[in-house]
């Protein structure tokens, strides 16, 4: 009898990580949990109790399903240059590794270019026929459903193809151990009955569509609809968005006040939709962005002859928004004859063009907005005093992105969908260690930076896979998170902490050692340390593997 080998497993150890400090738990990219077994039996029971066997079934397969395809993908990341049966015993040594089972293999016969695959697995110490017998005692049928869930979601996604795994022995139905056999859907007889456990749950499709009723109703009773450009449900975005919503049934000058990149022109387009505007010109100026010469003319027209290079007669921004909105950004960047001929525009509705005494009446909303503390310029004599207190009859004040934390996954999401339509790329999402950093910078570019990033996340991630730390943030490691991991023996280990960058300089320099000696020195105890594994050696040197084989061969050339 053929003995089937696992490869080491020192690669997988060293993806788990467990961060004390803010209380996370990571398997590479991804966020984990430690969790009682007896919690996810009393959650078994009161699936089979409330929905029944059938639905409970559906569900955890599903959720399994789900479990196994996420490994698959992190299995082809990290395992991608081994042989093909080394690459995809990740899953069942993740699957060890996670607490699930113990997985033995019986037979395995794998062709990736054929598609084709055959397997059998003796599973050990299961948790789930654990917790069954425990909750619901002995079955009639195999009770794996989770199990069974993640072997055929690992496998179907390695495989690019679906392969079911049936459950032909099990510890709940009184056999000695949990047996399991895996092959393409259309080589079982009973494909379809199997088949549905995989499928969305009728009864759930159901009760979601009631609650999307529900919805539906409540806020069309309460009118609280937003335009689609719109996302957010922290309390500074809707507090915002509901003075927005108030001020657009008037005709008040509207003054936004925030921070660069919070999407004041955002908020101003959607106030221009929601009012009785809407059918009018939508015109923005950035007052900050026109030459202090050109202002006046830009703003309000110009005639023919007004000055040397006026050659015709042209409306200015104002007249262009007639019967519209007129957005002036940056408001406080504008000089103060601009700023008198502004105040008796929103005192008298009415222009004069640059050259000309001819009045010409208007009727515009005009909404300003600023990132300066215009009270301040006000004092300091940079900001007409009367015009300050014309325009801040209405402010609304837009918090910053780090205060809006709430938000942040209903951004991305909707960046997600946009991004990858424009770079016609399909992509799982972001990482949890990922969206855990979005979550802890500051954000001093507010939207507009988390915008730019995603888009540049979207283009640098791999198509299928994950926007992870390195394509959002180059300059953070994982070594900036206070992180033990386990050893050999299963313990936990705690990690060395890292050494301030200026000390190391000093004991590299003081040392004397050569810089090509220092390099391979690096190389060497990273490879040592991944046991090989140049994936993960380059990891930890903060470089690509490609660059870390780069430096291999230089080094043996030399």
């Amino acid at each position: 009898m053929t003995i089937i080998r696992y490869p080491e497993s020192n690669d997988l150890r060293n993806l788990v990580r467990f961060c004390e400090k803010d209380g996370t738990i990571w398997l590479a990219e991804h966020r984990m949990v430690l969790m009682h077994t007896s919690a996810l039996g009393a959650l078994r029971r009161e699936l089979v109790g409330s929905v029944g066997k059938e639905h409970a079934r559906r569900l955890l397969t599903r959720m399994g399903y789900a479990a196994g395809a996420s490994d698959a993908e992190l299995a082809k990341r990290i395992r991608g240059n081994q042989s093909l049966q080394d690459a995809f015993f990740t899953g069942p040594q993740l699957h060890m590794l996670e607490g699930v089972v113990r997985v033995t293999p019986v037979h395995m016969q794998i062709d990736f270019e054929k598609g084709s695959f055959s397997g059998e697995f003796l599973w050990e110490n299961s948790w789930e026929q654990d917790i069954h017998l425990r909750e619901l005692g002995l079955s009639e049928e195999p009770v794996c459903w989770s199990q069974i869930g993640y072997a055929s979601g690992y496998t179907s996604a390695f495989m690019g193809r679906f392969i079911l795994f049936k459950e032909v022995e099990c510890v709940a139905c009184g056999h000695n151990a949990c047996r399991i056999v895996g092959k393409p859907l259309e080589e079982w007889e009973d494909a379809d009955q199997h088949a549905s456990y995989f499928e969305s749950d009728s009864i759930l499709n159901h009760l979601l569509e009631l609650r999307h009723q529900v919805d539906y109703l409540r806020s069309t009773i309460s009118q609280q609809s937003q335009v689609p450009q719109m996302v957010g449900n922290s309390k500074g975005f809707l507090q915002a968005y509901d003075l927005v919503s108030r001020a657009s049934g008037t005709q008040v000058t509207v003054l936004l006040l925030g921070e660069t990149g919070v999407g004041k022109e955002r908020f101003a387009r959607t106030l221009h939709q929601m009012s009785n505007r809407r059918q009018g010109p939508f015109v923005a100026v950035n007052c900050a962005a026109m030459p202090n010469d050109l202002i006046e003319s830009e703003l309000f027209g110009v005639e023919k002859g007004a000055f040397t290079g006026a050659q015709t007669s042209r409306m200015g921004k104002f007249e262009r928004a007639d019967g519209g909105t007129l957005f002036l950004d940056e408001i406080g960047e504008l000089p103060l004859t601009a700023q008198a001929k502004l105040l008796r525009v929103l005192q008298e509705g009415e222009i004069e063009r640059l050259g000309d005494d001819r009045v010409r009446k208007l009727n515009i909303r005009l909404v300003a907005a600023t990132n300066v503390d215009l009270q301040t310029a006000v004092k300091e004599g940079r900001f007409r005093s009367d015009l300050y207190y014309r325009l801040s009859v209405y402010p609304i004040q837009i918090p910053p992105l780090r205060e809006r934390l709430a938000d942040i996954p209903l951004l991305i999401e909707a960046m997600l969908a946009r991004f990858c339509t424009l770079y016609e790329k399909k992509l799982l999402g972001i990482s949890d260690k990922a969206m855990r950093a979005i979550k802890n910078y500051r954000w001093p570019g507010n939207v507009r930076e988390l915008e730019n990033m995603i888009e540049r996340g979207i283009i640098l991630a791999p198509n299928g896979g994950w926007i992870e730390l390195e394509h959002l943030f180059a300059n953070i490691a994982d070594s900036e998170y206070d992180e033990t991991r386990i050893d050999p023996s299963g313990n936990l280990e705690a990690r060395t902490a890292p050494c301030p960058v200026d000390s190391l300089i000093d004991a590299i320099l003081d040392s004397g050692i050569a810089f090509e000696e220092l390099e391979t020195r690096l190389i060497d105890e990273a490879v040592g340390r991944a046991d090989g594994n140049l994936a993960c050696a380059a990891r930890a040197l903060g470089i690509t593997r490609p660059q870390l084989q780069y430096r291999l061969k230089k080094k043996e050339g030399a």
